[in-house]
């Protein structure tokens, strides 16, 4: 590819929300390198992706130790992207990275340590080529190790100046208030929280939310597509190029009840003007508690279409009702 130059505009339409009671602002719509980054993608179109989503003003990529495959290569080939594009950019961009699940053998490589958090940033900075990452996240809270562990590991990573501001994944309402305060303690903000949520997985609603709010945490949902079945890819069967044709694991989560409810869903979005994707992207997105939703992508075409959700967040009532129906099956 060419030398890269940012799109001059790519701030003009992208939305940009508070994350929480802090003065840092992300992308209604940020990207993930969950899968696509790794070693059995080429890296000309990983490329591309990240310099699509940053011409659209999609200013935050979010990483993880093990994304890959192999684990490491999603971080790895970023950073060779990241040196070659977009190092004159580092100060417009969110780099967040995660660490909990299993990295590498034996004790200290998985779950919520603190030898396994900070290892586990060093390395991830190493791959990446870069002195600090603007949010660490907790990847998953760990059952057996005391969460003031696991917040000492945080804490730790701001005052060394290897990250900016910290973060959670997964943990329930009480973990995440634990968390809070215990960070709290130490002179740490908790930035943001960032759970699994999309139409079909809705349990941040029953309690979780209301924690963030009162603390004043920010959230960035993960998998709001539901990996791609709140979209039209299995409208009319499974495509042997899609993650459900490629995996019988996840084939099974393509089950007939969900498609049949994306099928009503997809009616609602095509006389809202958008793809089935852009709506539920903008439903996740809808009342301004989620700060931010995490997309995944295969191709630039995908980044751009669900980029496009910002253009109608707003729901009317009737629309709500309609797809409060359809989830519940009636």
């Amino acid at each position: 590819m060419s030398e890269y130059l940012a799109n001059p505009s790519r701030y003009s339409t992208m939305k940009y929300n508070r994350c929480g009671r802090s003065g840092l602002l992300l992308p209604a719509v940020s990207l993930g390198l969950w899968h696509n980054f790794g070693d059995d993608m080429p890296i000309e179109n990983s490329r591309a992706m990240l310099r699509t989503a940053f011409d659209l003003g999609i200013t935050h990529f979010d990483l993880a130790n093990n994304y890959g495959p192999p684990p490491g290569s999603a971080e790895e080939n970023f950073g060779k992207i990241y040196a070659q594009d977009f190092k004159p950019y580092r100060d417009e961009l969110i780099i967040s990275i995660k660490a909990g699940w299993t990295m590498w053998p034996g004790p200290y490589g998985d779950y919520g340590s603190k030898k396994y958090l900070i290892a586990s940033l060093d390395q991830s900075l190493k791959r990446m080529g870069l002195e600090y990452v603007d949010i660490f996240y907790s990847h998953r809270p760990d059952p057996e190790t005391p969460i003031e562990e696991t917040c000492e590991a945080l804490a730790q990573a701001v005052r060394s100046g290897k990250a900016l501001y910290v973060g959670i994944s997964q943990y329930n309402p009480d973990q995440t208030r634990r968390a809070v305060e215990t960070l709290r303690g130490m002179g740490i903000r908790l930035l943001i929280h960032q759970p699994r949520y999309s139409m079909f997985d809705r349990w941040i609603e029953d309690g979780l939310q209301e924690v963030l709010e009162t603390e004043g945490v920010g959230s960035i949902a993960f998998c709001p597509l539901d990996q791609g079945i709140l979209t039209s890819r299995y409208l009319e069967g499974i495509p042997k190029d899609s993650r459900a044709g490629k995996s019988a694991a996840f084939a099974d989560r393509v089950t007939a009840e969900k498609v049949e409810k994306v099928k009503k869903l997809n009616e609602i979005a095509k006389e809202r003007g958008q793809s089935m994707a852009q709506m539920a992207l903008s439903w996740a997105l809808r009342g301004g508690k989620v700060t931010s939703v995490l997309i995944g992508a295969s191709r630039p075409s995908q980044v751009v279409e669900n980029a496009r959700c910002i253009e109608k967040l707003d729901f009317t009532e009737d629309e709500l009702s309609r797809i409060e129906e359809i989830l519940a099956g009636k």
